[in-house]
């Protein structure tokens, strides 16, 4: 497997790193991942993910981007919402240029599900298969671009989730293209508060579940 990092100048020409794992010209696909804010892709729910593709011999695509640095201190809460949407189009843009991927995935974590929302429209993206970790259910642009979406999607969240909203988890399961998925007892991290051993187990049924969704 060859690992190479890449940079490229985001929103306000801050920069912005990725990390691609590449599997060679043969990859059956590639998985785009998209972290939260203090979330990253060492975080066991994206750690294990990129794992689960790498066994299934997709190039794993990292987003690594940064909001909470002193770059982005004079921005406001809009400004950062708009970097993450640009940075994240770039990014991608700048990968699938360079490889034609038969197979497309993009699993977001909480703050990265608002970029995910934003590429659902991309023309390309329509046969690719979106993972929505945590989604932000209580922003209205994530949860229309949920309810919009034509591509085949898994969406998982805690009911203990703060941004769990009932009436509009209830809601998304109209789209038919959506496989939701409602965990009881967790949190945001879709982990149980202050019990590991609990959170290692429903973390293992978890991944259970996005490996059939990305398999089948």
């Amino acid at each position: 497997m060859k690992i190479t990092s890449g940079v490229i100048k985001g929103y306000g020409e801050i920069d912005v790193a990725y990390t691609r794992l590449s599997q060679g010209e043969n990859a059956e696909g590639i998985a785009i991942l998209l972290p939260g804010l203090g979330y990253t892709v060492q975080a066991p729910l994206l750690h294990y993910s990129t794992g689960i593709y790498l066994e299934n011999g997709y190039d794993v695509l990292h987003v690594n981007y940064q909001y909470t640095g002193a770059d982005y201190e004079r921005f406001s809460v809009d400004e950062v919402d708009d970097a993450l949407k640009h940075d994240v189009n770039k990014i991608v843009n700048t990968v699938l240029l360079e490889h034609a991927y038969p197979h497309i995935h993009i699993v977001a974590k909480s703050f990265g599900t608002l970029a995910l929302g934003h590429e659902a429209a991309r023309e390309s993206l329509q046969d690719a298969k979106f993972i929505w970790l945590t989604p932000l259910l209580k922003d209205d642009e994530i949860f229309q671009a949920m309810l919009d979406s034509k591509q085949e999607g898994l969406c998982i969240i805690g009911d203990e989730d703060r941004h769990y909203d009932e009436g509009r988890f209830n809601e998304l399961k109209r789209n038919q293209r959506l496989e939701m998925h409602l965990v009881k007892g967790v949190n945001h991290s879709l982990e149980h508060s202050f019990k590991v051993l609990d959170s290692i187990s429903t973390h293992k049924e978890i991944m259970t579940i996005i490996k059939a969704f990305s398999e089948a």
